[in-house]
């Protein structure tokens, strides 16, 4: 939905999922950084936001983290290269909508709170939102777009997590699944809603195991499932839509979380050598419970953490902004290190569908984006989670990206 700490100067080279060490990443980070290294089922984004890591840290802290820099002389500059923003000419109203969504939380106080960062203040990231708008608004090609943001902006890089710049893409989406906002025969596998009194439970809160059908969560359901999987991805996840019995539509988003840490059930499987780290997607997960039904409660239980939810009536996914994400152009990084709000430039691999064969490939690409959104397994300066959208079709393409890139920052010049 969300590493570890590293510093690049010079643009990395892109690895696919094959080319990268899979085995030292999963022991380096323990079970965070594997979590972020599975795509949907363990990238975190709107679900696991606001804990306390999320919490506004001090200017000199987050100096010292020196997650952003500014581009070296010497380094390779992402705006002179041929390759262009490959959504422009389709979703120009989109990015457009991005951009206001971040202008709108800029000029608020949750943002004063998270600047500086890098040395770059509220105002002058309010200035440099201005402007790109408007850039957006009267380039007329991608060329014509890149060459005005390199003329009038700076650019920061992200130190990755190898001191190199190579920071790891996820994807996360939007599920649809069919629920009832009642208990039946076919669905029996409830969300809950925050309690009321939740902000006078006791630390630490009770386990997942501890929660799931307990008395003191009963009267709390806010929608039933027929798959405890499935109530599991939308604890991942954060949001949901839900197709009722009756035709209407259900949506939830997040309303809090316990106090427990999040583990990864693929982490978990690896470990207990029932899966092979390289094979651990969505799908394989998927099959995995369904030949093995009997360990399905064990391995969720083994993630202690537990997440309410709040009907949003219909309301689009929402980040940890307070602001709509928007697919695609929309990326959720760790907030303390990076600038909330912020207009990105990245440079990594999105799946995209094969016209004749109908199959989804691997593209190389380089697009701007908005940092709007945060999870509990995206930490450090390594790691990007990008929204793909809603639906069966941004899940899989969600599922795919897991690859190796680099993340810039744009801001005005002084």
């Amino acid at each position: 939905m969300i590493g570890s700490n590293s510093n690049r100067i010079h643009a990395p080279r892109q690895k696919s999922v094959k080319q990268a060490s899979w085995s030292s990443l999963l022991y380096r980070g323990g079970d965070v950084l594997f979590a972020t290294c599975i795509g949907l089922i363990c990238a975190v984004p709107p679900c696991y936001m606001q804990t306390n890591f999320q919490l506004p840290a001090e200017a000199a802290e987050l100096k010292l983290a020196q997650a952003v820099v500014p581009l070296a002389p010497r380094a390779i500059n992402p705006l002179t290269l041929d390759l262009t923003d490959d959504l422009l000419d389709s979703d120009r109203n989109n990015l457009l909508q991005a951009i206001d969504n971040s202008i709108q939380y800029i000029r608020t106080p949750s943002a004063a709170k998270r600047y500086p960062v890098a040395g770059i203040s509220q105002d002058l990231m309010e200035r440099s939102l201005v402007r790109f708008r408007r850039l957006v608004q009267v380039s007329r090609t991608a060329k014509d777009l890149q060459q005005a943001v390199n003329r009038e902006f700076d650019l920061y890089q992200s130190v990755g997590r190898d001191g190199n710049g190579a920071v790891q893409f996820t994807g996360y989406y939007e599920a649809v699944y069919k629920a009832s906002r009642t208990k039946t025969k076919e669905f029996q596998y409830p969300l809950y809603r925050l309690p009321p009194d939740f902000d006078r439970w006791q630390a630490p809160h009770p386990t997942r195991a501890m929660l799931e059908g307990s008395k003191r969560m009963a009267g709390l359901e806010v929608a039933w499932l027929r798959d405890r999987f499935q109530a599991f991805l939308v604890h991942v996840q954060g949001s949901a839509r839900f197709e009722l019995p009756d035709g209407n539509l259900l949506t939830v988003g997040y309303a809090g979380k316990t106090d427990q840490p999040y583990r990864s059930v693929g982490a978990e499987l690896v470990r207990d050598g029932k899966m092979r780290l390289e094979d651990v997607t969505l799908q394989t997960l998927l099959e995995y419970f369904q030949k093995n039904p009997q360990d399905l409660v064990m391995y969720l239980n083994r993630n202690p953490s537990f997440v309410f939810f709040r009907e949003t009536n219909g309301k689009p996914a929402t980040g940890s902004l307070s602001q709509p994400v928007i697919a695609e152009r929309s990326i959720a990084t760790d907030k303390k290190i990076f600038p909330s709000g912020g207009i990105a430039l990245i440079s990594t691999e999105v799946p995209f569908e094969n016209p004749t064969t109908g199959k989804l490939e691997l593209r190389q690409v380089q697009r701007f984006v908005l940092d709007q959104d945060t999870g509990g397994a995206i930490r450090g300066a390594g790691r990007v989670d990008i929204f793909m959208g809603t639906g069966d079709r941004a899940k899989q393409r969600a599922g795919l990206i897991k690859g190796d890139g680099a993340l810039y920052y744009l801001v005005l010049k002084k």
